[in-house]
């Protein structure tokens, strides 16, 4: 069983190499897929993998539909005045609208769940919806899937408004892949949002609030990078860790996800300092161009054998504190590498199933890959600062980093054991899961349905 050195503990809880790779990827602002930011912040990584001490260290490129951002508005008429919103703590764009202006009446459609939608024609409107999805409802129903139910119900525009008050408006891609979506799209704050409801509400139950919406936005090819490291021998099999180094241009992506791209310098630091120890390869890969498609994901799992890789980590989304979660997604063996973990560190670590199809694990997951996602959580963050301008360095603490990173490593030198079994699934299987839990409904309705004749993920015709 291999265990982590006190020396190699001690040493990490007082290193800050990881903190200064986050504060440089958090100063570079705009770290949008396919922008100079992005690269930017690839070629940090790069740097750090290399003062890490790992081996083979490169960054490969790949093409993707590039989104840069203009100016936008949305002019309100009602009760005899006329008023226009166009502050970035009022609204900003959603990666992947087109540009366009329309104008036409605001309809209300709550949470925007597929059944809110039910022939209900809303030709000539715009159409807004809630960021939030009931405790309850069984599953998360992205963004981009209330975005498509809009579109195919008529709307000409679509208004995306956050649940968590703040005056900050959420972005996030609509994750049309191939292009840009067909509607002109926004995200608002709650604070907007909730002006507009409460405006809708007074029409009558069963109007809106005329209003006309203006976006210019650029949509173009572009070129987004993975970066990979390798620590340990040279073996048939790997194991990956992995995080994305791209991030939403409305914030500086500290949390979402910086935090988990100096998670892989700290962890790839770690492992170096016992690769004598380490029985497997450990892959560390910074994935590009997670936010608008998991394109560098998708083009990794599809220019790779992945009869090699022996299982998956991908963590994303764990700035929030210390609280580890494991989400194994059925992979027998992964999960119980981090109860060990927890165990012998004798701190709580969370192993959770279900599945998490929203992040750079799911290219793995779909095709069978034992693949989890590691995250963290406080009470009630939920999405917390991410996607918004709030998204930044101050939210965060070293110490949390810190501990994350010899949790992390801990697991990952577990899971590179020889003689430790994971097993992946039935791709089948993970498709059954798939439906059971309704995923299916949101996926098939957003052409993200990885199975059947038709593949949505980018370079489908070249490498499916």
């Amino acid at each position: 069983m291999t265990t982590l050195p006190s020396e190699t503990v001690g040493d990490a809880y007082t290193d800050s190499t990881a903190w200064e790779l986050l504060a440089d990827l958090a100063d570079l602002g705009d770290r949008m897929p396919g922008h100079e930011g992005e690269a930017a912040g690839a070629s940090l990584v790069a740097d750090a993998f290399e003062e890490a001490g790992l081996s083979e260290v490169s960054t490969t490129e790949f093409p993707i539909p590039g989104w840069w951002r203009g100016e936008a508005s949305l002019t309100v008429d009602h009760d005899g005045r006329t008023t226009t919103f166009d502050g970035s703590h009022e609204l900003v764009e959603l990666p992947g609208t087109p540009s366009g202006e329309v104008t036409g009446e605001i309809v209300d459609m709550g949470y925007g769940l597929p059944e809110d939608f039910e022939d209900v024609d809303l030709s000539g409107c715009i159409a807004m919806a809630s960021s939030l999805t009931p405790d309850d409802y069984g599953r998360w129903v992205h963004r981009s899937e209330k975005y498509d139910y809009a579109s195919e119900s008529g709307a000409e525009g679509f208004l995306f408004y956050n649940h968590i008050e703040g005056a900050l408006p959420p972005t996030g891609s609509i994750n049309h892949t191939n292009g840009p979506g067909p509607i002109p799209a926004v995200g608002l704050s709650k604070e907007l949002g909730s002006q507009l409801t409460r405006h809708c509400d007074a029409v009558d139950g069963d109007g809106g609030i005329e209003a006309t919406l203006s976006v210019e936005a650029r949509n173009e090819p572009a070129t987004s990078a993975n970066v990979e490291a390798v620590v340990g021998p040279d073996t048939d099999e790997e194991v990956l860790y992995t995080a994305h180094v791209d991030a939403h241009d409305v914030g500086v992506g500290a949390n979402d996800n910086g935090f988990g791209s100096a998670l892989a310098v700290g962890v790839g630091r770690v492992l170096a300092s016992i690769e004598d120890e380490l029985e497997t390869r450990v892959r560390l890969v910074v994935f590009g161009a997670e936010e608008t498609g998991l394109y560098g994901s998708y083009y990794w799992s599809h220019t790779h054998d992945l009869d090699r890789v022996k299982c998956v980590l991908n963590v994303d989304g764990a700035g929030y504190s210390r609280n580890l979660e494991i989400y194994p997604h059925g992979a027998s063996g992964l999960g119980e590498a981090f109860e060990e973990v927890s165990e012998e560190f004798d701190v709580p670590v969370v192993v959770e199933d279900g599945l998490r199809p929203h992040s750079d694990h799911w290219p793995f997951v779909q095709r069978g890959v034992a693949a989890g996602q590691g995250r963290s959580t406080a009470d009630g963050s939920g999405r917390g600062w991410g996607h918004t301008h709030g998204d930044t360095l101050d939210k965060l603490d070293i110490r949390d980093l810190r501990e994350l990173t010899v949790l992390c490593a801990a697991g990952v030198a577990k899971l590179a054991e020889a003689d430790r079994e994971i097993e992946g699934r039935d791709p089948d299987a993970v498709k059954e899961e798939t439906i059971e839990g309704g995923h299916d409904v949101g996926m098939k309705a957003t052409d993200s349905w990885p199975w059947g004749e038709d593949r949505p993920w980018p370079w489908a015709d070249e490498l499916s």
